[in-house]
C-alpha cells in the first residue's frame, strides 16, 4: 500500500511493510506476554528481533539514499517506545519473582561461627595451608 505524504512524496513500500512487520510482531508478543505462553514469547520475540533488525537495514540504507519519511520514523520510534516499555516491564516482573523466590528458597549461608563459638572453616584444622 502506498500512502501520499502531504509533501507529495511517496512512502517506500518496502518501509511501510518493514514497520508493519515490526508492529504486527510487537502486538503477537504483547499478546503472548498477557497470556503467559512461554512457547509463544520465545517465539513472538525471536520473530521481533528479527523484524526490528530488517528495519534497521532498511532505514539505514533509506536513509543513506533519500529521505525517510516522518510517518514512518514516528512509527518506527513508537515501536521502539514499545519495546523498551516491555523489556522493562519484564525486568521488573523478573526482580519480583527473584525476591519471591529468595523469600520462599533462601539461599544456604555458611555460618560465621560454630555452635562451639569458633570461625566454622568446613572441617579444615590448624594454621597451615596445604597445597
Amino acid at each position: 500500500m502506498i500512502r501520499l505524504l502531504p509533501h507529495s512524496k511517496q512512502l517506500d513500500p518496502a518501509l511501510e511493510d518493514t514497520v508493519s512487520a515490526v508492529e504486527s510482531r510487537l502486538a503477537a508478543l504483547g499478546e503472548a506476554l498477557c497470556e503467559r505462553d512461554s512457547a509463544a514469547i520465545d517465539s513472538h520475540a525471536t520473530e521481533l528481533h528479527r523484524a526490528l533488525a530488517r528495519a534497521v537495514d532498511h532505514f539505514t540504507h533509506a536513509a543513506r539514499h533519500g529521505d525517510v519519511p516522518q510517518l514512518l520514523r514516528r512509527r518506527l520510534a513508537s515501536a521502539s517506545g514499545q519495546v523498551a516499555a516491555q523489556r522493562e516491564s519484564l525486568a521488573r516482573a523478573t526482580a519480583a519473582l527473584d525476591r519471591a523466590i529468595e523469600v520462599l528458597m533462601p539461599r544456604d549461608t555458611p555460618g560465621l561461627y560454630s555452635s562451639m563459638g569458633g570461625n566454622d572453616r568446613g572441617g579444615v584444622r590448624g594454621g597451615s595451608i596445604q597445597a
